[in-house]
Formats: structure tokens, sequence, C-alpha cells
């Protein structure tokens, strides 16, 4: 019987499952991107095959000459994630749009959040999408898996974690808001927003002030904000700082 594995493709996703934690098993190349790619030395020996060959495999011509295979994503445990200090979480509702997780999971990886955690329903998980959609930052990330979000946010809030859901009709205005704490960012999927329930757990309801006739942004976009105005404030609003200092 063979192990189970799972499929990445793309130049950077595969450049970060061999920079990640994951082991690459297998890769494929086309004769073209094999004298593209250096870095393809660091990984399982790249075997040369058509391209239709990968296309095939990918289920997408969107593969850049390269597909690998690796051991399964391994999800993190939710409740760990929110016990560390001061912890910067992303909880998405219901999102399952792939391209929406990977460009969240890319934007939360270059903030420093904590992680992000998924309901086991409803909800898209960690697929080959995801990876190609987040340019690799998923293999950096962890990314945990609940049965019931809205009571995995009832447990974990306290004192050292607030959660806020993301709405444009909130009441507390972004820039008002303070993100220096434990917090946890609940955002829903397009079109629907944060259900009832969960939106009712959680601690306040923040909004991202728009200027223009859009009445709201899309999952992705709105967790970069969020994430990246947490990351300001929690390295003291020094607005030109480097996180590198």
């Amino acid at each position: 019987m063979t192990p189970p594995r799972d499929l990445v493709y793309g130049r950077n996703a595969v450049r970060e499952l061999y920079r990640g934690p994951r082991e690459p098993l297998e890769t494929w190349v086309t004769e073209r991107a094999a004298g593209q790619i250096p870095w393809l030395e660091s990984g399982p020996r790249a075997q040369v095959q058509p391209e239709r060959v990968l296309t095939e495999a990918a289920g997408t011509r969107d593969h850049q000459g390269v597909v690998s295979w690796a051991e399964p994503f391994r999800y993190a445990d939710a409740h760990e994630l929110a016990g560390v200090e001061k912890p910067l979480l992303v909880c998405l509702d219901q999102v399952t749009d792939p391209h929406n997780l990977g460009a969240v999971a890319r934007s939360a990886e270059g903030a420093g959040a904590t992680g992000i955690v998924l309901p086991a329903h409803g909800s898209v998980r960690v697929t080959a999408a995801v990876c190609r959609a987040s340019a690799g930052a998923i293999e950096h990330l962890p990314v945990a898996v609940v049965q019931n979000l809205a009571r995995y946010l009832a447990d974990v809030k306290g004192n050292d974690l607030w959660a806020y859901a993301a709405d444009s009709e909130g009441t507390i205005p972004l820039w008002g808001s303070d993100l220096t704490g434990g917090v946890a960012l609940v955002l829903g999927a397009e079109g629907k927003g944060v259900r009832p329930l969960v939106r009712k757990t959680c601690d306040g309801v923040v909004a991202i002030p728009l200027a223009g006739k859009v009445g709201s942004l899309n999952v992705s976009v709105a967790a970069a904000v969020l994430l990246y105005e947490a990351a300001r404030q929690r390295r003291g609003g020094r607005d030109n700082a480097s996180y590198n200092l």
C-alpha cells in the first residue's frame, strides 16, 4: 500500500517545501525548468518529464515546470497555538476558496502571526492549490483545525487573548483598536461573513474604515490589513521600523 503523500506545485511553493519541516519525497521538472532552478539540488533528485506529464499530475498548467510530492501536511494543535505568549491568530470561518486561504497564509506568515485556525466543517484545508497561492508560506506557518470554532474561541479567550470578528459594520474602528496583546482575528467567507454564533462569541467586532464606494474587502485583503496593523502596534507603532530590528 502506497503511503499517503501531498502534491505541491509551483516554483515558490516547492522551494519553500524544501526549506520547511516537511520531507519532500519526489520531484518532477520540465527540461527547461531543470536548467533554471539551482535550488533543486537541495531536494530529492528531480526527474525530467515532459510538460504534459506535469500538467496531468498537477491537474493544472499553473505548475511553472516543477511538481513535487511530500509527506502529508502536519496540522498544529489549536489550543497550543492559543497558549503561547501574546498569540496572533487568524481564524477563518468557513472560507472555502483555496486561493483565499493561500493568500491569508502568505500575509499571516509575513506579519509574524502565530498561526491559522480553521473549522473542521465547511472550510478548505491545506491543498496543492493553497500551497501555490501562498507562494510556499504555508510550509512555515502552523495551521490548526477545530471541531467547533465558536466553542474553541470561548475556551481560549480571556484576559490574555481577545477575539475580534472583522465586519464592515463593526463598532470598533481598526485604527482605534488595541491589538497589542493576545488576539484572535476572526474573518468570514466571501458574501457570508462571520456566522452569528461565532460573532457572538467574540469580544468585539472590528471594522476597517473604507473611504470608497465599495462596502467591503476580499477576505484575504482584509486579513492582510488587520494583521499588519496588529504587527505595527506590537512593535510600538514604529511605522518605519524593520521587522528585523
